[in-house]
C-alpha cells in the first residue's frame, strides 16, 4: 500500500545536536494524524524538513511513493502540499476573499494567468466555498487586520485548504485561539476532511483538541518517536504519561 506521506529515518542535526533523530511515520489517505510532544522535542523541525524549509541531514520523505526529500516549498505547493505556520501568514491589508484567492494562486496560478487571466484567477467560486465552510461569510470583504486573532486563524486554515491540497500540515492551529472558538474550529476541520477527503497532519499542544480530532497520534520526545497509536492507547501509554501527558 502506498501512503500519502511516508517519512523514513529522518534526521536533522545542528552542529552536534540532533533536533530530529531517526523519525519515521506515515499518513494514509483521508487520515487526520496528530503529532504531539513537549516543547523542543523536534515537531516543528520535522515539519520544516518535510516541507523544504530545512534540508534534512539524513532520511527520506515520500509523497504518494515519490521522493520529495529536499524539494523547495514552491515545488511542493505545485504537488499539492500546503501548510500553516505557528505565526500567522495572512496579509493584513487584503480582505478575507483576497487572501484566499492569493493563497489559491500560489498553488494554481502562473505568471500568465496573473497577467492575462480573470481578476480573481478563476478562483472566486472556490474562495466563496471556503468562506462558507469556515463560516466567514459576514467577513468576506473585511481586511484581515480587522479580524480577531481567532478569525485570522480560521482564515489561515482556510487558505491552506484553498487549492484542495493533497496533503496539508497544520502547525499549532489552535495557538492563541479563544477557547469558545475551538469547538467550531474543530468542526470546520472535520468538514474539510469529510467533504474534500482531505488528508492532514496536525502539530498541537491542546491535548483535548488533538485527541478528539485525530484518528491516530505520533508522540515525539527528544527528537525521536516515543509512541504511536490511537488516542485511547496514547492516553494509557505509561511512557507518554511520564514524558508529556503527566507534566
Amino acid at each position: 500500500m502506498t501512503h500519502v506521506l511516508e517519512v523514513t529515518n529522518l534526521r536533522k542535526r545542528f552542529g552536534g545536536i540532533a533536533a530530529v533523530d531517526g523519525v519515521s511515520f506515515h499518513v494514509d489517505e483521508g487520515e487526520i494524524l496528530g503529532i504531539i510532544g513537549p516543547n523542543g522535542c523536534g515537531k516543528s523541525t520535522t515539519f520544516n524538513c518535510i516541507l523544504g524549509q530545512l534540508a534534512p541531514s539524513d532520511g527520506e520523505v515520500l509523497l504518494d511513493g515519490r521522493v520529495i526529500t529536499g524539494m523547495r516549498p514552491s515545488e511542493l505547493n505545485r504537488l499539492g502540499v500546503s501548510r500553516t505556520f505557528q505565526l500567522l501568514q495572512v496579509f493584513p491589508q487584503l480582505t478575507v476573499r483576497e487572501n484566499l484567492i492569493l493563497a489559491g494562486q500560489e498553488h494554481r496560478g502562473t505568471m500568465l494567468t496573473r497577467l492575462f487571466g480573470a481578476p480573481d484567477a478563476g478562483l472566486g467560486p472556490e474562495a466563496e466555498r471556503m468562506i462558507a465552510v469556515f463560516r466567514l461569510d459576514h467577513l468576506t470583504h473585511t481586511p484581515a487586520s480587522e479580524l480577531s486573532y481567532g478569525q485570522q486563524k480560521l482564515l489561515d486554515a482556510a487558505m491552506a485548504f484553498m487549492a484542495g491540497p493533497r496533503l496539508a500540515l497544520l502547525d499549532e492551529p489552535t495557538a492563541g485561539v479563544n477557547p469558545t472558538m475551538l469547538s467550531d474550529f474543530k468542526e470546520r476541520l472535520r468538514t474539510i476532511n469529510r467533504e474534500q477527503g482531505a488528508t492532514f497532519v496536525v502539530i498541537e499542544h491542546n491535548m483535548e483538541f488533538v485527541m478528539s480530532l485525530c484518528t491516530r497520534l505520533v508522540v515525539m520526545a527528544e527528537g525521536k518517536v516515543l509512541a504511536e497509536g490511537g488516542p485511547a492507547a496514547i492516553r494509557a501509554n505509561p511512557a507518554v504519561v511520564e514524558a508529556y501527558l503527566g507534566h
